[in-house]
C-alpha cells in the first residue's frame, strides 16, 4: 500500500509541465472560448448543442442551493468527462476530448438520480491527443497499472466476501479496507461504467428501487453496525460478479490524456469531500485506507502523464512533487501497523493538517488538463 519513492520522484518533472500554461489554449480556440453551462436545481443550461470534433472545455457555475455535478456521457452512460462537488455559487471547468458521435451533457443538483440531461452532437474529425507520442506512451503506461490494480481487486475482494460467506466476521474487517484500496485507486475508470459503480460502491443514501442498497457498503454496515451477515452471501456473490465485470471492463478501457489528468484531480476531491469527512465509511471508519488509495491513484495518473509534462512544463511537476511529497509526510504520522488509523481517532486539526496537504495537491494537479490540451 506503500507508494515507492522511484514513483515519488518520478513526479518531480510533472509540476515543471504545467507551467508552459502560458500557450494560447487550443481547446478554447477550437470551440470559440469556454462553453458555459448554468446549473441550478432544477435546470442546466448548455450554451452549445452542437460541436466540432476535437478539446472542449466546459465552464460550470451552480447557482443552486444544493451541491451539483456535471457530466459529459457516451452511449449508455459512459462518462467521457465529470465534475463532482460543485458547491453553490462555484464555477469549475472540465476539459474533455470528444470525437464525433452523440452525447448527453447532465447537472446532477444533489448528486443523485440520472441528473438533467441535454443532447450534444459533435461532427467532423480532429487529431486525438494520443497522437502526441508523449500523451500516447501516457495511456499506454496508465493501462498497465490499472491492469495489476484490477487483478489484485478481484482477488481481493474475492478473500472478503469469502470471509463473509464464512461467517467470520473478524476476517471480513480486517481484509474489507484491503480490497477497498484497490478500488479507490482504479476509480476514475470505474466510474465510466454507468450503474456498475453505483452497485458496488453506492451509500445507503443513494439507494434506489432500481439501485438498492448493495456491494461494499452494504457489508460494511453488516459488519461493523448490525453485526450480522449471516444472510449476506448473496449480496458478497454478487459484489465479485460486478467487480470482475468492471475489472474486465477496465483492462480493456485506453483512457484519453485528458481523462488521465481530469481523473487525478478527481481523487483528490474524492479525499477532500469523502473522505476526510468520515463520509464515506461512516460504519467502518477506515477512511484514511481510502485516502492513502486515492492519492496513490492520483499519483500513477500524473506519473503516466511526466513524460509530456516534463516536455511542456517542467516547473509544473516541481510544484506538484513538493506538493506529494507533503501528502506522503503528513498521512505517514497515522499509520498503524501496514494499515491506518481510524478516521474517529483524528483530531479535527489533525484532520485539518490533512484537508490542507490534499487542497494544496490539487491546485497544481487541476493545471494539468490546460497543459495537456495545449497543441
Amino acid at each position: 500500500m506503500r507508494r515507492s519513492a522511484p514513483l515519488i520522484l518520478s513526479l518531480v518533472a510533472i509540476s515543471a509541465v504545467a507551467a508552459c500554461g502560458k500557450k494560447d489554449d487550443s481547446t478554447a480556440a477550437a470551440s470559440g472560448g469556454p462553453i458555459t453551462v448554468k446549473a441550478s436545481d432544477t435546470s442546466c443550461e448548455v450554451a452549445k448543442s452542437t460541436l466540432d470534433a476535437g478539446t472542449h472545455v466546459f465552464t460550470v457555475s451552480n447557482s443552486g442551493s444544493k451541491v451539483t455535478e456535471f457530466y459529459v456521457y457516451a452511449a449508455g452512460d459512459r462518462v467521457m468527462g465529470e465534475i463532482e462537488n460543485i458547491t453553490p455559487g462555484l464555477s469549475r471547468e472540465l476539459r474533455v476530448e470528444l470525437p464525433a458521435g452523440t452525447y448527453q451533457t447532465a447537472c446532477k443538483p444533489g448528486m443523485i438520480g440520472d441528473g438533467i440531461r441535454n443532447a450534444l452532437t459533435v461532427s467532423g474529425s480532429a487529431a486525438a491527443l494520443t497522437e502526441d507520442a508523449a500523451l500516447g506512451q501516457a495511456s499506454a503506461s496508465y493501462t498497465r497499472y490499472i491492469t495489476s490494480q484490477s487483478e489484485a481487486l478481484v482477488q481481493k475482494t474475492t478473500d472478503f466476501a469469502n470471509a463473509v460467506k464464512a461467517g467470520d466476521i473478524e476476517k471480513a474487517k480486517a481484509l474489507y479496507p484491503v480490497a477497498r484500496t484497490y478500488y479507490e485507486r482504479i476509480e476514475p475508470v470505474a466510474e465510466i461504467f454507468g450503474d456498475l459503480d453505483p452497485k458496488i460502491d453506492g451509500r445507503e443514501d443513494d439507494a434506489t428501487a432500481e439501485l438498492p442498497f448493495t456491494g461494499y457498503h452494504k457489508l460494511e454496515k453488516d459488519l461493523w453496525v448490525t453485526k450480522d451477515i449471516s444472510k449476506d452471501g448473496p449480496i458478497a456473490d454478487q459484489l465479485v460478479t460486478d467487480v470482475k465485470e468492471i475489472a474486465t471492463k477496465a483492462k480493456a478501457e485506453k483512457l484519453s490524456p485528458l481523462q488521465l489528468a481530469n481523473g487525478a484531480k478527481e481523487l483528490l476531491d474524492e479525499v477532500a469531500a469523502s473522505k476526510i469527512t468520515g463520509e464515506e465509511e461512516r460504519y467502518s471508519h477506515t477512511d484514511l485506507w481510502d485516502f492513502a488509495a486515492n492519492v496513490d491513484g492520483s499519483q500513477a495518473a500524473v506519473a503516466a502523464l511526466r513524460p509530456a509534462l516534463e516536455q511542456r512544463n517542467p516547473e509544473l511537476v516541481k510544484q506538484i512533487d513538493k506538493a506529494f511529497a507533503a501528502v506522503d509526510s503528513e498521512l505517514a504520522k497515522y499509520r498503524s501497523g501496514d494499515g491506518w488509523k481510524l478516521q474517529t481517532e483524528l483530531t479535527q486539526e489533525q484532520l485539518k493538517g490533512l484537508s490542507d496537504v490534499i487542497n494544496a495537491l490539487a491546485e497544481p494537479i487541476s493545471k494539468i488538463a490546460g497543459v495537456i490540451a495545449q497543441k
